[in-house]
């Protein structure tokens, strides 16, 4: 393994056809994987995916499994087919309620290494949907902590109080329902420093430097994707934050790096993302590359 993607979603519905060359071509560019749910069937199938065996009949060694409730679907929200799939839309109707034990029997799997994707969405706001949202994430806290495994955290500011950085986070297709300016990293913030006793990744991080460094003051890391390829929004953050505290990911299908524009994104894009990484903090490929390993290593309790 010379690599490592922190969050993407092969379990997806997108990847139903050509799931097998996307993990075949991933190995070949050595990275390792981590699959992550965001409700109770893609969870389940990102256990199942990282059971997988190989020619030989062996495990894979480099397949992780994530799994949680992402907050948009804990209310009616977004119909991703992508995500899905067409015979999804019954489930976006009307969203899921967290059930603390079957999520707790899928991540008492050894191969399950955090748990999320968790956190607060305010893009596509209703009002009555922060309480919910709210619950689940406080929930999910609950199980990282009785579980000691980390927290794989989504949060994203509603449409009044997003810069580009947060537009160009997954599931954007529009303007938001309702949005009475709050602020999703600050809500988030201050559930994790009351109730979290484990560390974090704020995955796909957009805020601003400000909020990178409380949520780091906290021992929590930050992972970026292939948007760091195509726009210098996140560059101030890249720059600031700690080497020994950058996670690279490709949240694929989504948000596909330069310079495979235009295509589906998939974990073997990764050296693009970390290239594009040195680049913006002026270190040595190979340098960030290894401690982004290390990184991984340490957050996960995996070995590399």
């Amino acid at each position: 393994m010379r690599y490592f993607d922190a969050h993407m979603h092969v379990q997806f519905v997108a990847f139903d056809e050509d799931r097998e060359a996307v993990f075949a071509r991933a190995r070949e560019a050595g990275v390792g994987m981590n699959m992550v749910g965001t409700q109770q069937d893609t969870s389940r199938a990102a256990v199942e995916m990282a059971h997988l065996l190989d020619a030989d009949g062996q495990e894979y060694a480099d397949v992780y499994a994530t799994v949680g409730l992402h907050p948009v679907h804990t209310a009616k929200s977004f119909h991703d087919e992508k995500e899905l799939g067409e015979q999804g839309k019954a489930f976006t109707s009307r969203g899921e309620q967290f059930d603390f034990d079957v999520y707790k029997k899928l991540a008492e799997d050894p191969k399950v290494i955090a748990i999320g994707e968790c956190g607060l969405d305010y893009y596509r706001l209703e009002e009555d949907t922060k309480k919910v949202q709210t619950e689940a994430f406080l929930a999910q806290i609950e199980l990282a902590n009785t579980l000691k495994k980390p927290l794989m955290l989504h949060i994203r500011n509603g449409a009044k109080s997003a810069g580009v950085a947060d537009t160009l986070a997954r599931h954007h297709d529009g303007v938001a329902q309702h949005d009475g300016g709050s602020d999703a990293y600050l809500d988030a913030l201050a559930l994790v420093k009351q109730h979290a006793q484990v560390q974090g990744d704020v995955h796909f991080f957009a805020g601003s430097w400000d909020i990178a460094r409380q949520f780091l003051d906290l021992g929590f890391y930050l992972s970026f994707t292939g948007v760091v390829t195509f726009t210098h929004d996140y560059d101030e953050v890249v720059r600031n934050t700690p080497l020994d505290r950058l996670l690279s990911e490709t949240d694929a299908p989504y948000v596909t790096p330069v310079p495979h524009r235009g295509r589906k994104n998939e974990p073997a894009y990764i050296p693009d993302i970390v290239r594009a990484l040195a680049r913006i903090k002026q270190v040595d490929e190979e340098v960030l590359r290894e401690q982004l390993l290390k990184n991984t290593q340490a957050f996960f309790g995996i070995s590399v």
